[in-house]
């Protein structure tokens, strides 16, 4: 019951800094509460004056003896479900269009490098007169039934914008998750593949061995280096060319002769 009256007011007091969540670690000395934030910068505060307020008010109202503050950036806040909800909520309770919104943070979290993505939304979303109604945005891969759930980070927010209020609900698979019924059948081709062609390899070699004669030795070289024989030099074909021309040309000649020797007779 402390740690969630604890998560109340931290979120209240903290909320321009993105909170999210906090862990308490309790040691024979102190008690360690870390506070994961995304602009740590606004939590610490001004030479640490925020830290040292939210320290006093916290031994002081929930009764922890030696509170010990340690401030946690979130490095990637798109791929952190609830600080991406709370900064929607804001948006939309600023005037922004709840579509341009809830887009454009999907197509974030696309890009920040997640699996699946999953945002609805649901209320006044046609604005003053209008029904409520639901709009649901997805993208990738996303489970939503069974212990694997789990694995999901889940978050949810209320907006309360000028028309009415709108429920924001957001599902996010990160990069790094791993299901344990989803298999890749790229790396069980390659291992089916290799025992194969070590197989056909293998035959080769038996059936040359068995086609040569008995008494030769016949040395085989690695199926993976390919031998290259050098190519055989043509002696003699300059001068066969040659030859070629000069019988090319005497039939030639032998017709300019026979008509100049008409043309003689024919002046005659």
């Amino acid at each position: 019951m402390k740690k969630l009256e604890l998560e109340k007011y931290l979120k209240k007091q903290l909320e321009k800094a993105g909170f999210t969540h906090l862990e308490i670690v309790k040691t024979p000395l102190v008690t360690r509460i870390v506070l994961n934030v995304a602009r740590p910068g606004l939590a610490i505060g001004k030479g640490g004056q925020t830290i040292s307020q939210l320290t006093r008010e916290i031994e002081g109202r929930f009764g922890i003896e030696n509170p010990q503050i340690e401030i946690q950036e979130i490095r990637m806040p798109e791929l952190d479900a609830t600080a991406t909800v709370d900064r929607m909520s804001g948006l939309i309770e600023r005037g922004f269009s709840w579509k341009s919104v809830a887009f454009r943070t999907v197509r974030d979290i696309q890009r920040a490098g997640a699996q699946g993505v999953e945002l609805i939304l649901s209320g006044k979303l046609s604005g003053k007169g209008g029904r409520k109604r639901k709009q649901r945005v997805a993208s990738g891969y996303m489970k939503k039934v069974g212990a694997q759930t789990e694995l999901v980070d889940f978050a949810k927010a209320s907006a309360y914008p000028k028309a009415g209020a709108i429920g924001i609900k957001l599902r996010i698979i990160r990069p790094g998750v791993i299901f344990p019924d989803k298999v890749s059948f790229a790396g069980l081709k390659k291992e089916e593949e290799a025992p194969a062609a070590a197989e056909a390899e293998a035959a080769k070699a038996e059936e040359t061995v068995e086609a040569a004669p008995e008494g030769i030795a016949v040395e085989l070289a690695p199926a993976e280096v390919a031998v290259e024989k050098p190519k055989e030099k043509k002696e003699g074909t300059k001068e066969k060319k040659k030859a070629a021309k000069k019988a090319a040309k005497k039939p030639r000649e032998k017709k300019a002769a026979k008509k100049e020797t008409g043309k003689k007779k024919e002046e005659k």
